[in-house]
């Protein structure tokens, strides 16, 4: 990745948690899973821990509007990424300044490279590193289920506390990888810069399905268009 990637502090993405919503929001929080889920969009940094989480948002919300509602309710304590750098995200957000996202069109999810053809061209070559990178979001997002189950089935308590729940767990996550250099999940990562975990048989049947969203219509910024462009080029040349 170095030096093309120098400048990228994080990762952030969306990921789908179960919720027991009150009947009459029911609605609002079914998705694309065709289960009650919350959207959560975490912000992670290159060691696996959560810097910032927009929770409780309802399943049917997309990717997009999650963090334009993050970056307008948490103007003050979102953590704005500084002049000159940026955080990677996926085709469910736009191509912005401060935010990087993959070529639409082109191969871009870890599995699709294994076993199959080289990347071809400067924007494959771009969406196999850049995937690669913001890998680490969803491995964080898969230790964090893999710990607390909890996230996975649950308890009909009201909306607030579901949200103080998975707050809570995040905050453990965090503590966890900062004080326990031997833990076993995150050692399994370490060792492994393709590993995700994976969830149990026994809990697969509620975990939602195809919940992510895969690309989005918000508009791109032409300045940042103009980065991939030329940092996709300069990737090519390099190889």
């Amino acid at each position: 990745m170095w030096p093309h990637f120098k400048d990228c502090i994080g990762a952030i993405d969306g990921t789908h948690i179960s919720a027991t919503p009150r009947k009459r929001d029911l609605i609002r929080y079914i998705g694309r899973s065709g289960k009650p889920t919350q959207n959560v969009m975490g912000v992670v940094d290159f060691d696996m821990r959560f810097t910032y989480a927009s929770i409780g948002q309802p399943g049917s919300m997309h990717d997009t509007t999650v963090l334009y509602h993050a970056l307008e309710s948490d103007e003050d304590t979102f953590p704005h990424p500084p002049l000159g750098k940026y955080y990677v995200v996926d085709a469910g957000y736009p191509n912005r300044d401060g935010y990087l996202a993959p070529y639409k069109g082109q191969r871009y999810h870890v599995p699709e490279w294994r076993n199959n053809a080289a990347p071809n061209g400067e924007q494959e070559r771009f969406n196999y590193l850049h995937s690669s990178l913001r890998n680490v979001v969803e491995r964080t997002f898969g230790v964090w289920k893999m710990k607390w189950r909890i996230l996975l089935k649950m308890p009909t308590y009201p909306v607030d506390k579901q949200m103080m729940i998975a707050a809570a767990t995040m905050c453990l996550h965090n503590y966890i990888r900062e004080n326990y250099a031997l833990d076993e999940d995150f050692q399994k990562c370490d060792r492994d810069p393709d590993y995700v975990p994976t969830i149990p048989t026994r809990y697969r049947r509620h975990v939602p399905h195809n919940a992510s969203d895969t690309s989005t219509t918000a508009s791109s910024s032409r300045n940042m268009n103009r980065f991939r462009d030329d940092l996709a080029r300069a990737i090519w040349e390099a190889r």
